[in-house]
């Protein structure tokens, strides 16, 4: 059992207090804790008899040279900031580290006013405690994971679902309210936990019924099957020829690109007629579209082109001599990402027979290789932070919704740029891999814990019903901290954290 899933067991919420236990009320667990020990988060402590946020207050500090990586903020503590609040450079108080708004009855920990080009900005942190939330995870590889709506489970529990596929990669949706509360204990217990991992960058085993297992980790390649994904597929078969058929015009005959959702065939494809390409008198079995491409050649699987074949020849029906079959007419067979090929000569009885790949067609393979893009997965952090957690920012939350949607509130994710959905409430996605290293917490209820960070003109802010009375200066957060008594800490901001920026647009005629 894992620390997270043993926290998960053993924190008990009814504990009475005992000796110099300190009740913590930054969550709805509202832990019992002993001096020197943490609650059942592992965010906060009792020490020196008073509760503590455990994990220092991270400021990023964006130098002109902003390619420089993030310092992991756990550690390296003697690394930390030396105490001087001067600095040039800009800096944007995130909000890890900041501690929550609960119970929401009081401002956000951090309302950090700093001038920006001119303008006086201030940015309210909070960590949020998300019930709503999840995982968006995008897997790129033409290999067949599972069938869409699939549940997908972690440690046998199931944790979310396939859903539908995007060009090139084959997507996930994870956790959400039902998973995390609506459940067996079991179910939601795991499901934060594989969250948590995940939007920490770290890896993740999952296993999709009736389909794959596969290992996921922001950034890195996915791993299906127990084979490591290098690739990911240059198009369809359709576009592969549209890319390539003048690589092959004059070497080969005919050219089927194998593909599961489009296989291409150069001398029907509209690329091909352009090109002036001769009919082979070629039969594929599968449903015709348009001229050249082909659906549904072969079940999606693992193998050519993210089908089940091994033999890609199963897709090739009886070869008319009539439409210009003859023996010695030479094909090439490629998968789109150039990882299968195989070259074929008709013999006298038009059957393609193997024969040794021919060095002239090598470039093109390779060409099609050199255009894929590495294999990667995508965790998107996805979150509604919208119910009690607006009131740390304004005493009428709906305000603060309204002026995020009127692009008067800038949003950001422990300093990383978010999308926020169109609609009602605040439903927004980040991608992790641009947040430092361990931005992302979790309470036993079960939910996570994950960094928001709303800027605005102060005007804006305090026409919004903002608590003008906590607003206070970035080198006065840097000196003197906050109500958890946490260490500050200043990191060099790498590029996926965006600096604090003047909101695009005003809005209600200003």
């Amino acid at each position: 059992m894992s620390e997270l899933s043993e926290r998960f067991e053993t924190h008990d919420p009814g504990a009475k207090a005992q000796g110099e236990k300190l009740r913590c009320d930054a969550c709805p667990v509202m832990c019992y804790i002993a001096e020197g020990r943490t609650g059942a988060c592992d965010r906060y402590g009792n020490f020196g008899g008073r509760i503590v946020r455990s994990d220092p207050l991270v400021i990023l500090e964006h130098v002109e040279e902003s390619g420089g990586e993030v310092v992991p903020f756990m550690e390296g503590a003697e690394e930390s900031w030396d105490g001087n609040p001067v600095s040039t450079a800009p800096r944007t108080v995130t909000a890890i580290g900041a501690g929550t708004t609960y119970p929401d009855y009081k401002p956000a920990p951090f309302i950090v006013s700093q001038e920006v080009e001119g303008v006086d900005l201030v940015t309210v942190v909070t960590e949020g405690i998300f019930s709503y939330c999840g995982a968006k995870v995008k897997i790129d590889t033409d290999r067949h994971l599972g069938p869409e709506t699939a549940t997908v489970r972690a440690k046998g529990e199931p944790v979310g679902h396939v859903t539908t596929a995007e060009y090139g990669s084959q997507m996930l949706s994870l956790g959400g309210v039902r998973h995390l509360t609506g459940g067996s204990k079991a179910e939601g217990r795991i499901t934060c936990e594989t969250l948590l991992a995940l939007c920490n960058k770290e890896a993740v085993e999952l296993t999709i019924d009736g389909g794959s297992t596969v290992i996921v980790q922001a950034g890195a390649a996915p791993v299906i099957d127990g084979a490591v994904e290098s690739r990911m597929r240059v198009g369809c078969g359709s576009a592969t020829i549209g890319m390539f058929a003048t690589q092959w015009r004059g070497l080969v005959d005919e050219v089927v690109v194998v593909d599961d959702h489009i296989t291409g065939v150069v001398s029907e494809h509209q690329a091909g007629k352009v090109l002036g390409w001769e009919d082979t008198g070629i039969r594929i079995n599968g449903r015709r579209s348009t001229p050249g491409r082909y659906f549904k050649v072969a079940e999606p699987g693992l193998g050519w082109g993210g089908t089940t074949l091994t033999d890609p020849l199963e897709i090739l029906g009886e070869w008319n001599p009539k439409k210009g079959a003859r023996p010695g007419l030479s094909m090439l067979m490629v998968s789109t990402t150039g990882e299968q090929f195989a070259y074929y000569e008709l013999d006298d009885e038009l059957r393609p027979v193997a024969r040794p790949f021919p060095e002239k067609l090598q470039k093109s393979v390779d060409l099609i290789e050199d255009n894929c893009e590495p294999a990667l997965c995508t965790v998107l952090f996805m979150g509604g932070a919208g119910g009690s957690l607006r009131a740390g920012v304004t005493e009428n939350p709906v305000n603060l919704t309204r002026s995020v949607h009127g692009l008067q509130t800038y949003v950001t994710c422990g300093g990383a740029p978010v999308y926020v959905w169109p609609g009602g409430g605040i439903t927004l996605m980040v991608d992790v891999s641009r947040l430092p290293d361990n931005a992302f917490g979790y309470v036993p209820t079960p939910a996570l814990v994950a960094p928001i960070e709303f800027t605005l003109r102060r005007d804006d802010y305090i026409a919004l019903g903002g608590y003008e009375g906590a607003i206070r200066s970035v080198p006065d957060v840097l000196e003197k901290g906050g109500e958890y008594y946490n260490d500050r800490r200043l990191a060099a901001a790498g590029k996926g954290q965006a600096a604090p920026r003047i909101p695009s647009q005003r809005t209600n005629g200003k």
